[in-house]
């Protein structure tokens, strides 16, 4: 998928994805959250993408994007609300999604 081509919803499925599984791990409190706020079918189309990309490639991405569109300062704030609620959807923050967390919200400010 070409970024400069995503959405506003396909970015931010992709965020919400990769937050989940920055632990390797994602869980299914994680995924019925992103679920709750993206439809299914773009979950399982994003979800598809970000499995075959390493991390590099995902902040590369991200960092792409956001240089390419304008996300307002709301839109930003909202996008980091939405990350820690996936990242606390399933009760835990572990070591892997708090310092992963903290690159986002550096990367999306």
């Amino acid at each position: 998928m070409n970024i400069t081509n995503w959405t506003k919803d396909e970015f931010k499925t992709y965020v919400l994805i990769y937050a989940a599984q920055c632990n390797y791990i994602e869980t299914d409190e994680e995924s019925i959250y992103i679920l709750s706020k993206v439809n299914e079918t773009l979950y399982n189309k994003i979800h598809t993408e970000i499995v075959h990309d390493n991390d590099y490639q995902c902040m590369e991405k991200i960092k792409e994007y956001l240089s390419e569109n304008k996300y307002s300062t709301i839109d930003k704030e909202n996008l980091i609300k939405e990350i820690k609620d996936v990242l606390f959807a399933d009760g835990s923050v572990d070591v892997l999604e708090r310092n992963m967390f903290l690159i986002l919200k550096k990367i999306i400010n």
